[in-house]
């Protein structure tokens, strides 16, 4: 990843992406976590060393024969505003020298998936360990559109009872809109941010109530869309029941990486209480860690007792609709 943060240092060249951010902000509260991506021969062994260093089981990335290009570019001009593009522009800005690792970038947020062709990083079923396939919860962050239509069911097949997903930018758009459905299909948690539904809906609705109720008429249990600082709407469609959860008020130096390590805390917090709005208050305060410093691992550092600290002053302050 190459990260130009709000404030503070550039963090060039340094492993990051959904994947590193939602384990993190699981491993807030569950120690054993296996993680499971595509890399090519050319990713650093010193990074997967680090993962190993943070308690995580990487048996699950598979390094394929060929190099292949994971680069990442983010800039925030602002805390509120990022950018993906670009990024000649944005080192000019700070002045500082371009990376020549950076040559060549192309930003991929710009692309719509094919629905129907895997790419190099598309996951297959034979890319999950088989220790993995005795676990019951999992999360999958934001994939291309064949990786979440085929994988989520491969697991409930062999007996997960929990999946969680946080879909793909490349599909959540009105071209996919007759197609999500089979995404969401199955799913115990669906968990969008507010850009990617609003895009998904473009047209066709502006309400996030409306919205998050057509999605778990899927067959979704529920569905949380992510607000960066405004919290959450949470919809349990079991109980037909809304819920606004404000951000835990944290002091924001870095928001990359927020909604993953929301969707890591998430998972866990609905498999230790079944609750989804306990779950969604777990992953409210991974995110609430997450964003006080740059990496996917500033959270794990955190204060003993400092996440059950958070998470009980925020209990007082959500809001049923």
């Amino acid at each position: 990843m190459f990260l130009l943060p709000p404030t503070g240092r550039p963090q060039l060249d340094t492993p990051g992406g959904n994947l590193l951010y939602a384990a993190s902000g699981l491993a807030l509260w569950e120690p054993r976590i296996g993680i499971i991506a595509r890399v090519g021969e050319d990713y650093p062994r010193l990074w997967l060393d680090q993962f190993q260093a943070r308690a995580l089981d990487i048996q699950g990335i598979r390094i394929l024969p060929t190099p292949v290009d994971l680069r990442e570019f983010l800039s925030f001009t602002d805390i509120r505003t990022r950018s993906t593009d670009n990024p000649v522009a944005h080192f000019a800005r700070r002045e500082l020298p371009f990376p020549k690792m950076l040559f060549g970038y192309r930003d991929p947020a710009t692309r719509l998936d094919h629905p129907t062709q895997l790419t190099e990083t598309s996951l297959r079923k034979s890319d999950i360990p088989a220790d993995y396939m005795l676990a019951t919860g999992a999360h999958f962050c934001p994939l291309d559109f064949v990786s979440h239509s085929l994988l989520p069911a491969v697991l409930r097949q062999s007996g997960f009872t929990t999946l969680t997903l946080d879909p793909g930018r490349g599909y959540m758009d009105p071209i996919f809109f007759d197609q999500v459905p089979s995404i969401i299909t199955g799913l115990t948690a669906f968990l969008p941010s507010e850009e990617k539904v609003r895009a998904l809906f473009r047209g066709r609705s502006e309400d996030l109530w409306e919205m998050a109720e057509a999605l778990a008429a899927y067959g979704c249990e529920i569905i949380v869309i992510k607000r960066a600082v405004q919290g959450q709407f949470l919809y349990d469609a079991g109980s037909k029941t809304r819920w606004e959860i404000p951000a835990y008020p944290s002091r924001e130096a870095d928001p990359t990486g927020a909604g993953d390590a929301f969707c890591g805390g998430f998972l866990a917090g609905y498999r230790r209480t079944h609750d989804p709005l306990e779950a969604a208050l777990y992953g409210n305060v991974s995110a609430s860690l997450a964003i006080e410093g740059s990496g996917p691992f500033y959270a794990l550092d955190a204060l003993p007792g400092l996440a059950e600290a958070r998470l009980e002053v925020l209990r007082q302050s959500v809001r049923k609709i």
